[in-house]
């Protein structure tokens, strides 16, 4: 188990239990009592940090090496049921994008998403969450296919950015997004986004639009990411917690902005700490959302989703 800096009053408390147990084990010592003092420390210190996470600290949590990630929900919410889909019909397939359909339930769903790795092998393969242009064009792809078959979408957010090479500015980023965008917003099938990880910049809006936006609790999505931020403005990356507070990219920020529309509620610890609950609180939420849109017309929902994104950023002076 890995921990990140703000959990370390966690780590001692758990190594003390540990501890604890072992010489229950190994002698005749009752510890019991012991054990369960320090039980009733450690519930109340996850509490006590967990409370009070700072923006800066959320994003290391969504950025958290054991959090689970797009093809962990996959396997967990479909099982053998998903077929993965390959690639763009144009350049080739990007392993960054996963895509395919799958059964949720009864229902089947086209489900895309940005694939981290786990080790520096897998990372390299995935190009760390990073898509290409044939990535976000794979994705069109099977969204197009989707709404040909009456088929409703999801997609997974979690990416520290579209990639930023060369070669991939020679093959249209900046049009594959702004492209993935456009079609996005009349797809004439209901399309549930949910930010699991890393929301950032345009990477996650290429696949980001959707009639429900859902965020997990230790999340964030916003147009820049606090070290980039805090390097443009500040000239160095010292200033991330301050780009963090500054940017409101939590969940519970982007929610008051009504920029996303629901939070789900992570276990105490994170998505890492119980990913059997938090696969079921997903499933739950994907379930719940797309019964809203099921019965609506495609001229009604292309309509709502249009009123939806054409009110945001509107204020009254």
């Amino acid at each position: 188990m890995e921990y990140l800096e703000f959990e370390l009053p966690i780590k001692e408390l758990e190594e003390q239990l540990d501890k604890c147990q072992v010489i229950g084990e190994e002698s005749d010592v009752d510890v019991t009592e012991t054990c369960k003092q320090i039980e009733k420390k450690l519930v109340a210190t996850k509490k006590e940090i967990y409370k009070n996470l700072t923006p800066w600290q959320r994003v290391q949590m969504s950025r958290h090496p054991n959090r689970p990630y797009t093809l962990d929900y996959i396997n967990a919410l479909c099982g053998d049921s998903f077929l993965e889909l390959h690639g763009d019909r144009n350049f080739k397939d990007d392993k960054a994008m996963i895509g395919g359909l799958g059964k949720i339930g009864d229902q089947s769903f086209m489900i895309i998403g940005q694939q981290k790795g786990y080790n520096t092998k897998t990372r390299q393969y995935r190009n760390f969450g990073m898509a290409n242009p044939e990535g976000y064009r794979k994705a069109l792809r099977l969204m197009k296919s989707a709404e040909k078959f009456g088929i409703p979408v999801i997609t997974l957010l979690d990416t520290p950015g579209a990639y930023p090479g060369l070669e991939a500015e020679e093959r249209g980023q900046g049009e594959a997004i702004a492209r993935n965008i456009l079609e996005m917003t009349r797809l004439k099938v209901p399309i549930i986004t949910i930010v699991i990880g890393e929301g950032a910049s345009g990477g996650a809006l290429g696949i980001g639009v959707g009639d429900k936006v859902l965020m997990l609790e230790n999340t964030w999505y916003s147009v820049i990411s606090p070290e980039s931020c805090s390097s443009i403005l500040w000239r160095s990356w010292e200033f991330k917690e301050q780009a963090a507070d500054a940017l409101k990219l939590t969940a519970k920020d982007m929610k008051k902005m009504k920029l996303v529309d629901e939070i789900i509620k992570e276990p105490l610890g994170g998505a890492h700490s119980n990913r059997e609950k938090t696969y079921e609180a997903v499933k739950t939420a994907i379930l719940k959302s797309f019964e809203e849109f099921k019965n609506l017309s495609p001229k009604d929902l292309v309509s709502n989703r249009m009123d939806k994104y054409s009110q945001m950023g509107v204020f009254k002076g």
